[in-house]
């Protein structure tokens, strides 16, 4: 028999002279002795090698490759020349990989498994900004649990989650997967997610459910000027410490093991090569212990910044300044060994960066069990299970928001109503996956359609209206938008005029945002708009359903439609959540974790902004801080979103008028729900320190709960401040709590609610 192709499983079993050289790690030593007894057997270039990391470049349980790129990858992973592997999925692929690394490298060091797992591996939950609308951490957390589960069950060990950007620019398309505008929910929700990924505590990492999370991008991504894709980041020292640091270090709080580094420049300064925010801030103040990876070549990036003149120089940069695994750019495996042995970079750097990412190997527990991930059965039983699939109905329908329900329109009646549904997005399976679901398969998703016809003693009728985009959508491809083809209007239209209530599903498409989706419209792409006018003329009583990856300015909505829900891009469960939430089978409780603007003019808006010199208009002029054609607030604020029900808030208190610096602050208050409906509430607590050495914002949100009432029921919910919810800090990183007056406003959204006040000595 002629043999012509040699499969990787052959060349295994065939290439056996490397496997008597493996070193032997006692399990029963502490992790710090078996990673010095490993790096006392490395070469340099094995040391290189771990801190390589290469994407998916063949068909991996096929034969091994030959020519181009794909084969120099294959044999550098043979060599030791590579420490981890993104976007390889799947159990069979990540132990034909795995197997490799360990079975024919010298030193046998297993690989770490990347992937961008978002919201969620093949079983989708809302988007992040979505899920953070929920002020539901432990439904959050539960979100990230389920998403471990999944993506722990095909191979995978590690995801680049999650992003922590807070983003004030709606234009900048990835504000759908951060937490919105606020560093202290901020905060809160990447302690919840970092914790859903790795568990409570470091031990629970080598748990098989568990997965490494990776905190990005390290710093201020999130400002890019103009909200344009991959822009310059120009802010202060106060915007950086007190806005974008915050949710950072509440990462670093939760014991997350990884942080990505991000594509913009800093003070001039890329942020792969910043020694201030790698070695000074993270690794130095706030003694964090795991590894820093680069985004996608950004270490190859800091030439086209002009920051660096070459690929040696960009490499040197990067590893004095401690990105310590470079992704895809491969300049560390052609240029560090040389700059190494001509002491340009010196080899304790190398060596810090190894310890790091061994680290994490062994946390994860690959030395002991490289193939802990490889399980067929596991695979098979968790992919898509129910307990995941009703998980991720119970965070879409806490996700949804409720923005207007003028004429009481919802919840629809159950029996008797003639029901017009009509929107391309309303019979969709693909687009409301959302963007950043690069393992989720398309048509996937319950569609609203689909939802709503669940309830059957409605009569329920569908119309598209008009289609969305134009040609193929995928996540790599500019999309193109319907705006002639109104050949659907007639018929909408006639279903519109006979029916009780008219429920539209508009929106946008779910890769209209994420990565490389900036936008200078904020407005229904297509001619949506035109559509929603159209209708509206023949039958006003409109339900407008948005599904959508960020803010959106609908000041026209806003202003005509009786009935507005936020359900944004909701993933696998969308249709039967927002159909829930339509028929009142579930009282919609989520709270914008982003200001709506009026206009895409006012870009940036965010609420706990900074007062101003000239904050009203006191002497009856033009001369204040305004605008001439349109209200300087939002469309819709920070931390607002309506009940079915009705929440009354009474009788503020706080347990003294006058502190100590040390002392904890009690602000409690009585929240009734005065409606027909059981509800829940988030009750918000914000800040105002009337004078300081650095101006303060008008609010900042310092406190909130989740409160469950029934209808006609009172609960008392109480508060505190400390020092730690009280300070700021200075424009050197150095944290104040400084003596003063403080306002004080608890209620339902950043907009109004009760008021009072405290005097800290």
């Amino acid at each position: 028999m002629k043999i012509t192709t040699i499969t990787l499983f052959t060349l295994f079993a065939i290439t056996t002279m490397n496997a008597q050289k493996k070193p032997h790690l006692d399990k029963t030593k502490p992790t710090e002795e078996r990673i010095d007894l490993l790096m006392k057997q490395m070469t340099l270039e094995e040391k290189v090698g771990q801190m390589n990391q290469y994407n998916g470049f063949w068909e991996v349980t096929g034969p091994a490759p030959k020519g181009g790129d794909a084969e120099t990858k294959y044999e550098h992973l043979r060599k030791g020349w590579v420490g981890s592997m993104l976007t390889v999925r799947g159990v069979k692929n990540v132990r034909a990989v795995q197997k490799i690394a360990v079975e024919e490298t010298r030193l046998g060091i297993p690989l770490i498994i990347g992937f961008d797992v978002i919201h969620g591996y093949k079983t989708l939950s809302p988007i992040p900004l979505a899920e953070a609308a929920s002020w539901d951490l432990e439904a959050i957390k539960k979100s990230a649990q389920v998403a471990a589960d999944e993506a722990s069950a095909v191979g995978i060990n590690w995801t680049f989650g999650p992003m922590m950007d807070v983003a004030r620019d709606a234009r900048w398309g990835r504000v759908m997967e951060g937490s919105g505008e606020d560093p202290f929910l901020g905060s809160k929700i990447a302690y919840a997610r970092v914790k859903g990924f790795q568990g409570e505590t470091k031990e629970d990492l080598l748990k098989v459910t568990t997965i490494a999370a990776c905190a990005k991008h390290f710093a201020a991504y999130g400002f890019a000027e103009a909200g344009k894709e991959y822009n310059t980041v120009d802010i202060s020292n106060s915007t950086l410490y007190n806005i974008v640091l915050p949710p950072f270090k509440a990462a670093n709080d939760a014991g997350v093991r990884t942080y990505m580094n991000s594509f913009n420049i800093l003070n001039g300064v890329p942020a792969t090569g910043s020694s201030f925010l790698q070695r000074d801030i993270l690794k130095g103040k706030w003694k964090f212990d795991g590894f820093v990876v680069s985004d996608w070549a950004s270490v190859r990036e800091m030439v086209n910044h002009g920051f660096a003149k070459d690929a040696a120089d960009a490499t040197a940069k990067a590893v004095i300044a401690g990105s310590d695994m470079d992704m895809e750019a491969h300049y560390y495996v052609a240029e560090l060994v040389n700059l190494v042995k001509s002491g340009k970079v010196k080899e304790r750097l190398v060596d810090d960066a190894v310890r790091r990412i061994l680290r994490v190997k062994f946390e994860l527990g690959l030395f002991d069990d490289p193939y802990k991930y490889c399980d067929e059965a596991r695979e098979k039983a968790v992919i898509g299970s129910k307990a995941n699939n009703d998980a991720v109905l119970d965070m879409a329908k806490k996700s949804i928001v409720l923005l207007k329900n003028d004429k009481n329109l919802l919840p629809l009646k159950k029996s008797g109503q003639k029901i017009a549904l009509i929107g391309a997005l309303a019979n969709d399976k693909t687009s409301p996956l959302g963007s950043w679901r690069i393992a989720s398969d398309d048509n996937t998703a319950v569609s609203v359609l689909e939802g709503m016809q669940h309830y059957k003693d409605n009569q329920l009728t569908f119309e598209k209206g008009t289609d969305v985009t134009i040609g193929k959508t995928t996540f790599v491809d500019e999309l193109v938008f319907n705006t002639t083809d109104k050949s659907g209007f007639e018929a909408a239209k006639n279903v519109a005029k006979t029916a009780d209530v008219v429920v539209m599903v508009l929106g946008e498409h779910g890769f209209q945002t994420g990565e490389g989706r900036s936008r200078t419209d904020l407005n229904l792409p297509g001619n949506q708009q035109e559509l929603l006018e159209e209708i509206y003329k023949v039958n006003p009583n409109i339900v407008l359903v948005l599904n959508n990856g960020r803010p959106l300015a609908l000041p026209w909505a806003a202003e005509k439609i009786p009935a507005i829900v936020e359900a944004w891009q909701l993933g696998t469960q969308t249709g039967n959540a927002v159909a829930q939430v339509l028929y009142g089978d579930y009282n919609p409780s989520g709270k914008l974790p982003m200001s709506f603007p009026r206009n895409v003019g006012q870009c940036p808006i965010y609420y706990n902004n900074y007062t101003t010199g000239r904050p009203i208009n006191s002497d009856k002029n033009v001369f204040w801080s305004h605008y001439t054609d349109v209200e300087k607030t939002p469309l819709f604020p920070f931390g607002f979103g309506l009940s079915y029900s009705k929440f009354d808030y009474k009788n503020l208190k706080i347990n003294k008028s006058e502190f100590n610096k040390g002392e904890v602050v009690s602000v409690s208050v009585e929240v009734t729900n005065s409606g027909n409906y059981d509800g829940k509430e988030v009750v918000q607590l914000y800040i105002h320190d009337v004078a300081a050495s650095l101006a303060r914002p008008v609010k900042e949100l310092k406190g909130f709960e989740l409160v469950e009432l029934k209808k006609g029921e009172t609960k008392t919910i109480t508060l505190t401040l400390s020092d730690k919810e009280l300070g700021f800090f200075d424009n050197d990183g150095n944290y104040l709590v400084e003596s003063g007056t403080f306002k004080i406003m608890v209620g339902g959204s950043s907009e109004n609610g009760l008021e009072g006040s405290f005097e800290l000595k």
